[in-house]
This record gives C-alpha cells, structure tokens and sequence, in this order.
C-alpha cells in the first residue's frame, strides 16, 4: 500500500513537471568562452577534412538504461526514472569474442549531444583494439537523447527539473551505467578506464576522484580543472589568445587590436549600424554595435582555441588580414579575415556562434556551479577591457534562472586548490594532456603531481586534439602525445591484472 502511494506521488510529481515547463526563461547572459570537444571542428573544418572515427556505424549498439532522477535525495520524485542513453562497441573486446576481465574504456560525455562524440571522438576507436577493450559511450543527462521526461528546451524553462541537471549527478549516471554494464556483461574484473575532453575531461578526472572503485583510470584532454576560485588568473584566457596570434602575425594582432575602436567610431555615426552591417555582409541588420564586436571575439577565440594542423584557423584568420591589399581601411581587412577562416558567402551570420542547441544547457550549468571567472584585463590584450565582474555575473544568471551561482562549490566538491599537495596525498593514475596553444591549457594541470597523476602537454596542441581520430597526416609530436599516454594507461592495466592475479592467488579465487 505505501509503494503505491509512492508511485501516485510520484506521479503526480511528474505531473506537475509536465504542466509548468515554462515557468522560467532564460535571457542572454554574460558570455563567458565555450568548452566542447568538437566545436572548432565544426566551425572550421576543411571540407576535404576526415574526421569520422575508424569504426563503422554498424559495430555500434545503442543501449538505454532507466536512469534515477536524483541519486543525491531520497525524497520520493528521487527515484523517478528517464531513458539515458550509452553506446557499446564490441568489436575488439577480449579479441573479439569477449572475455572476463578484458578492459573497458568508457568515454564520459560532456554538453552535447553522443551522436557528434560517435562521430569525432577518436582515443577509443584508435586504441581499442590495442587493449582488446570494450568501448563505451555514455550522453551526458539533459543532452541529446537523455533529457529526463520534456524537452531540453523545456527542461530549462523548468525551475524544478534543471536542478537535477549538475555534474555530481551526471558523474553518479556514469557511475550507475558502468555498474550496470558490467553486471550485464558479467565482467566484474574488467577494469575501466575513463575518457572525456573539456568539460568532460574535468569529468573524467573527477569521477576517477569520486569512484576509484569503478575507474582504474582516467584520460583527462584539455581540462581546464584550476579555472575555478580564483587558482588562474581571470585573463589567463584572452592573453594566450593574443599570444597565439601575436605568435603568428604581429600586424595581424596590432590591426585586430585597433579595429575595436574603428568599429565603435563607424557605428557612432548616424546610420553606422547600416554602414557596418553592409560593410560586414551580415546576413540580418545588426542591432548594435556589440553583436558584431561578440561574433569577432568569438571568431577569434575560437580560432585559438581550436588552432589545429593542418590549417591553423589562427593563421587562416591572420593571412586573410594581412593579406588585404596595400591600403585597405582597418575594417576591410577585419573583414577579409571573416571571408579567409568563413569562405566567400553571400552573407554572415553573427549569431553562429550562439546557435548551437547545446549553449543553453551550457548557460545554466555556467550559472549554476561551473563559475570559471573568465575575464579581460585592461592593455594586456588584443581585445577591449572587460574585467570578470563577479556581482554583475551572479545578478545576470539570477535574472536568468531565479538562482545565483555558487562560484567555490566546484573546489570544495571536487578540489583543486593546493592540488599537487593534495593529490599526491592521495590521488592516482589521472593523465591530464593539453595542448598549449589552447588558451584553456593556462588552467590545466601542465606539470606531473606524481608518478601516476602525470601531465602530457604539447607545445603545438589545442584543445582536445590528442583525443580527436588519429589521421595519416598527423604531426609526430601528436604521434607522440598519443603513444605516451597509450603507454601510461597500458601501464596502469598491467599493474592492475598482477595486482587481481596476486589478491587471487591469495585467496584462491579463479577468475
């Protein structure tokens, strides 16, 4: 009987999510720049590019688990439950057939939807057949195909349903479906090892922190973990920005660094925005000056960002600015460098930056607990002062979602101050890789903690490139990046099965 009254509440719970999805709506916030793994891909790939992993579709199973609404209650709407989905290959595992205690590597994922990881990721697909390991996909909860009960876009509109939607409750998912997984597969052995890039390589490192009882070990790409209470310095970001592009072209940065009080002299005058909206091609009339202001500075975070061989969007930007001809006015050449990292088009969109589906999900989880306080200080970079104001951020996502954020939730859940005393205390077998020219790696962990919290850093890297599909073309120093942590991970799995072997032989256990 009491089940009963349970399951009618519970009901009744969801009922009401059903009915009120519209009580919040979110507005434009504070832009602070995106994580992702494959969002400069997308922006500036080359067509003739292949960045489709080495597995076919076919060999990929899609699986949906019932997930639990809220692992951290037990309230009764607690144990509501939603679809979450993950994806299993097993083409390699244990040679081909399966087999017990063969590995698994698990690729967390992070705000967007698994259908672009499928399709980019590279680090499973490349190595599993080296480990004879199953590989694993896992959607992070409210992307994709894994938002519980509505809509995303009505599951932020919803106050009460996006306060399940956080990374202790994404992580103890992760945790549920790989516990499942095994159990299913009857592989109690096999060790797992985690992968996630970006947001999701923060996952990855802290859901090795959280369950180093289901994780063996934890592949952590471009994670930018020290970006939280103040441990980098707030224009850490935008002055490596400028220093890529200084690095590239030092009248390229002098004339991006100038434009900005060009493009607020021309909209000043009387029809500016009409002047730079056909000056611009801008396929709608621009509004304001900052909207054109907003689609540069992303066009050129992004290019750093995600500043990767072959191309080099930041040299693709800067040779279309220096390459304008002798003469041209500061702006025409701003706008050749659009049309050399764009392509001729007929117009431009300046919102593209902001469309993606998953900027949304980003936004609230920015307002709610991942609070990196990204800012620009005054002269030290290319781009116009804006200091990180932290009473105008919170008062902007409280205008937004009704809540303010909590900007030390993330060190005191998860760590990060005093890291390297700390995890040399008690932390192990995490591979933190960055690229150095991703402005994001001035927040990563760039030297080793200790002999199995080990830093893989590359001069020439960008964000989350060492994870990407492995291509014939690929430089040797990613060659190389890739190859060291291979080994690291070999070398964890090895140490592992001596350790089980040992254990079993002690207490006479066949496995």
């Amino acid at each position: 009987m009491k089940a009963l009254k349970i399951k009618v509440y519970c009901l009744a719970w969801l009922l009401f999510i059903l009915l009120h999805t519209k009580l919040a709506s979110p507005t434009p916030l504070k832009y602070i720049p995106k994580l992702g793994v494959l969002r400069g891909i997308n922006v500036f790939q080359n067509p003739s590019e292949n960045l489709t992993s080495s597995e076919p579709k076919s060999d990929l199973k899609t699986f949906y688990y019932d997930q639990t609404l809220d692992h951290l209650n037990y309230n009764p709407e607690s144990y509501l439950t939603f679809p979450q989905r993950y994806v299993l290959n097993f083409k390699h595992w244990g040679g081909g057939g399966g087999a017990a205690a063969a590995p698994i590597l698990a690729y967390l994922g992070e705000e967007s939807s698994l259908d672009d990881d499928l399709r980019g990721i590279g680090w499973l697909s490349d190595n599993a057949h080296r480990f004879k390991a199953l590989q694993v996909y896992i959607e992070h909860r409210f992307y994709g195909k894994s938002v519980p009960f509505v809509s995303s876009e009505d599951a932020l509109k919803n106050a009460t349903l996006r306060g399940y939607f956080n990374s202790a409750q994404a992580l103890a998912d992760y945790a549920e479906i790989l516990l499942h997984i095994k159990k299913k597969l009857s592989a109690k052995t096999s060790p797992i090892i985690v992968v996630g890039g970006s947001y999701g390589g923060m996952l990855a490192a802290w859901f090795r922190l959280k369950y180093p009882h289901i994780a063996l070990g934890a592949v952590a790409s471009s994670a930018p973990v020290l970006y939280f209470d103040k441990i980098t310095p707030s224009d850490a970001y935008y002055s490596r920005v400028t220093k890529d592009f200084r690095e590239a072209s030092e009248s390229c940065y002098a004339t991006i660094k100038r434009s900005w009080a060009a493009i607020d002299k021309a909209g000043a005058k009387r029809n500016g925005l009409a002047f730079l909206s056909k000056k611009f091609k801008t396929c709608k009339p621009l509004k304001s000056v900052s909207e054109l202001k907003d689609y540069l500075e992303n066009m050129y975070t992004v290019a750093a960002q995600y500043d990767r061989p072959p191309n080099y969007p930041v040299n693709q930007v800067c040779n279309g600015i220096d390459g304008a001809s002798q003469g041209t006015d500061t702006l025409a050449r701003i706008f050749s460098g659009i049309v050399a990292s764009r392509g001729k088009k007929s117009c431009y969109n300046i919102g593209e930056f902001f469309s993606d589906e998953t900027l949304n999900g980003w936004g609230w989880q920015t307002c709610s607990e991942i609070v990196m306080p990204i800012g620009i200080g005054k002269n030290k970079t290319m781009f116009p002062a804006d200091p990180f104001n932290l009473k105008e951020y919170m008062d902007s996502c409280e205008n937004s979602y009704g809540v303010v954020p909590r900007p030390h939730w993330i060190t005191t859940y998860y760590g990060g101050l005093d890291i390297r005393v700390v995890l040399k205390s008690f932390g192990s077998n995490i591979i933190f890789s960055n690229g150095l020219r991703d402005p994001y790696s001035t927040a990563g962990v760039l030297e080793d903690i200790s002999d199995s919290i080990i830093a893989v850093p590359t001069k020439n890297g960008s964000h989350c490139l060492d994870i990407l599909p492995a291509k014939k073309d690929d430089p040797d120093w990613l060659i190389m990046q890739r190859q060291i942590e291979v080994n690291i991970v070999h070398a964890w799995i090895l140490k592992y099965y001596a350790d089980l072997l040992q254990i079993s032989e002690h207490n006479e256990i066949k496995f």
